[in-house]
């Protein structure tokens, strides 16, 4: 079996990340062409946007379960090809039922490739013996900022979304066949359990990691309408805070694994979480927009490494086997990115959207306050 400790697999296993984000990125810019093609409003499109998630919750239990008995490697070659044969379908569904269905096979391999990659990335870090979650996570948003970039300029070409989508499944399928040879063929728990609900510390981390998914759903869905109703800026320039948000974000994950491997798991826990609060505060309170974007910086760096070391809890921990950790903990947190941002505006329905982001910044306190428990557990 190929070693876990080898800059081969510790590069196949960022470019799985890299893979991941690169497809989801590729997908956004054309929604408003299924939007155009399909002639529906906005509440349908909505919930056609749905059923990737749901694929991708759907899958991520499933997938704790196969790696059990079958190892990462084949699901983590699965869930990119099964994205980059999805992606074209995307561009060409003719009806919502069509494009429903192909988004959530879309998101399903997502949520396959998410949680097999993830528990690939906890094996190799182990066995190089120091932080590298943060990086494997920044590769992510990287493969996002590549995808977007790509599938943009493509498009700004009137290559049209078909021939743009084929050539990204084209660079995604050589990816899945240079990384293949270099992932691990993890050792099978055909004895294990196959299935298990996260309960006592894995509950615990899967609870954080949901709040923190949370934060980063909200700062997508509601930062826009924050700023602009708050009188901050004006429409068009909504998407500054998120802008601002996501660059801190990436850049603070690619440099995390120095950082946590310098001030420890506890640290960035217990500091990075109150960074987040201190940075939502100053939104919160922003007399102007740069005292905004201040917050929204302060935001995306504290919040950066929480969740990698969050997986990695997950994965080292022994109340349950690894995979299946993982997986609960990727579910939960995905659930908390959907789900979250709903019940953000919910409540913004009956007080306010800044008492809604108010009550989110008290939630970050949990991690806050459970930090030494998170990072001194052994098992």
């Amino acid at each position: 079996m190929m070693s876990a400790d080898r800059p081969a697999t510790r590069l196949a296993t960022r470019l799985a990340f890299l893979v991941a984000g690169f497809g989801v990125a590729c997908w956004a810019p054309l929604i408003p062409y299924a939007k155009e093609r399909l002639a529906v409003d906005d509440g349908v499109l909505g919930l056609l946007l749905l059923c990737l998630g749901i694929g991708s919750v759907v899958a991520m239990p499933m997938t704790g379960m196969l790696s059990a008995r079958y190892g990462t490697k084949p699901i983590i070659i699965g869930g990119a090809i099964g994205m980059a044969l999805a992606l074209p379908l995307l561009a060409v569904a003719p009806t919502p039922l069509t494009l429903g269905l192909s988004l959530f096979i879309f998101g399903g391999s997502l949520g396959s490739l998410d949680v097999a990659m993830n528990i690939h990335a906890v094996e190799v870090e182990k066995a190089a013996k120091r932080p590298l979650m943060s990086g494997f996570h920044g590769l992510f948003s990287v493969g996002g900022f590549v995808g977007s970039l790509f599938a943009t300029f493509l498009l700004s070409l009137q290559l049209g979304p078909l021939a743009t989508t084929v050539m990204a499944a084209l660079l995604m399928l050589v990816a899945a066949y240079a990384i293949a040879p270099r992932l691990l063929t993890s050792a099978k728990s055909e004895d294990g359990p196959l299935f298990a609900l996260p309960h006592g510390f894995v509950l615990l981390l899967a609870v954080l990691t949901a709040i923190v998914f949370l934060v980063e759903g909200a700062v997508l869905d509601w930062g826009a309408l924050y700023l602009t109703g708050a009188g901050l800026v004006g429409t068009e320039q909504g998407g500054m805070g998120y802008m601002v948000f996501s660059v801190a974000m990436t850049v603070m994950r690619l440099s995390g694994d120095v950082v946590v491997g310098r001030i420890g798991d506890r640290a960035t826990l217990f500091w990075g979480s109150l960074i987040g609060i201190a940075g939502f505060v100053l939104v919160l309170t922003a007399p102007v927009v740069a005292v905004a974007m201040a917050g929204f910086l302060l935001v995306g760096i504290g919040l950066a490494n929480v969740v990698p070391v969050l997986f990695r809890g997950a994965g080292n921990q022994s109340v349950m086997p690894a995979g299946l950790a993982v997986a609960a903990v990727t579910t939960t947190g995905y659930a908390g990115m959907l789900v979250g941002p709903a019940g953000i505006g919910f409540v913004a329905k009956f007080t306010s959207l800044p008492a809604s982001l108010w009550m989110l910044t008290a939630l970050l306190l949990l991690v806050t306050l459970t930090a030494g428990r998170v990072a001194g557990r052994k098992n």
